[in-house]
């Protein structure tokens, strides 16, 4: 069983960058694939990236590449998402999500566990 628990939303003026946190409790933390994914008011869950867990292959939304930055630190059980440049259209709740297949996916219906989600909200 894995706990995701994220951090670091708030309010931010357009062109700010925040960085999120997702604190994973678990013993296996470093063997699972992780993913961070937002959702809009009245939109879709969508896929903002993605790593592998023990090898350092990430994946992006095409649309974000260049801004944002997906890491982790398997020492502290921490996920990452570094956004940068940040747009209104960034608003959203984000959420962090693992899955127990060791293969990185951008659907949201792949993954297993999922945190509460953090807001983020971009000021034009």
């Amino acid at each position: 069983q894995v706990q995701l628990v994220e951090s670091g939303g708030g309010l931010v003026q357009a062109g700010g960058s925040l960085r999120l946190s997702c604190a994973a409790s678990g013993r296996t933390f470093s063997t699972y694939p992780m993913g961070w994914f937002r959702q809009a008011p009245g939109k879709e869950r969508e896929f903002v990236a993605a790593m592998l867990g023990s090898v350092n292959r990430t994946h992006y939304a095409d649309s974000l590449k260049g801004r944002f930055t997906i890491s982790r630190d398997n020492a502290k059980n921490t996920l990452y998402l570094q956004m940068n440049s940040l747009k209104p259209e960034d608003t959203a709740v984000y959420y962090c999500a693992a899955r127990r297949s060791p293969v990185l996916t951008t659907s949201p219906n792949m993954y297993n566990y999922w945190g509460q989600g953090t807001q983020v909200t971009v000021s034009s």
